[in-house]
């Protein structure tokens, strides 16, 4: 199994932080680029943060300021620090890679995490 899984989801108020965590299964060898994907209820899935092989970021207007994506290659692991959270960012939280190498060499393409639920109370 190949497979991306999130944690760290869960009820804060407003002003509090929240750490998210993606582990990549045993089987992954290494992860291209990340990203961090929301969505709220009736509302599309959106781009929150993005973090490339190389660490550059780029974030989403609305938490610029507020979050910050990290990863860490020796773990296989990305993570989602976030501060100040507002009722507006409740949300199911998603990680996704757009190319992962699997530990045979061969690759999977647009990995999704099962998503974790954020909720910002006011």
């Amino acid at each position: 199994q190949v497979q991306l899984a999130e944690t760290g989801g869960g009820l804060v108020q407003a002003g509090g932080s929240l750490r998210l965590s993606c582990a990549a299964s045993v089987n992954v060898f290494s992860f291209n680029h990340m990203g961090w994907y929301r969505q709220a209820p009736g509302k599309q899935r959106e781009l929150v943060a993005q973090i490339t092989d190389l660490g550059a970021t780029n974030y989403a207007d609305s938490v610029k300021g507020r979050f910050t994506i990290s990863r860490d290659d020796a773990k296989n692991m990305g993570y989602l620090q976030m501060n100040s959270l507002k009722p507006e960012d409740t949300a199911v939280y998603y990680c996704n890679s757009d190319r992962v190498m699997t530990k045979w060499s061969t690759y999977v393409y647009d990995l999704w995490g099962q998503g974790t639920q954020v909720t910002v109370s006011s």
